[in-house]
């Protein structure tokens, strides 16, 4: 049994607007059959939220912005 993932975009133009996901997992199961299943979209997780801060990663928020600045303000003095 194969399975790979696809860009939606990648597959013939009538199978393209047949899916409405920009993904789609491709499986060959053992008796040669392929089967294409459109992926759901990711859910936004909170690491992605931009309130968190300058990267949407997450490692740089804006409480850590703060006390960075916090701390060169006391060099300054």
């Amino acid at each position: 049994m194969t399975e790979m993932v696809l860009q939606t975009k990648t597959l013939p133009e009538p199978l393209f607007r047949l899916i409405a996901s920009s993904s789609v997992k491709v499986r060959e199961d053992n008796n040669g059959e392929i089967r294409l299943i459109p992926m759901e979209e990711s859910v936004k997780t909170i690491n992605n939220c931009p309130f968190l801060g300058m990267y949407t990663d997450g490692k740089f928020t804006v409480d850590s912005y703060l006390e960075r600045k916090r701390m060169d303000k006391g060099l300054e003095l």
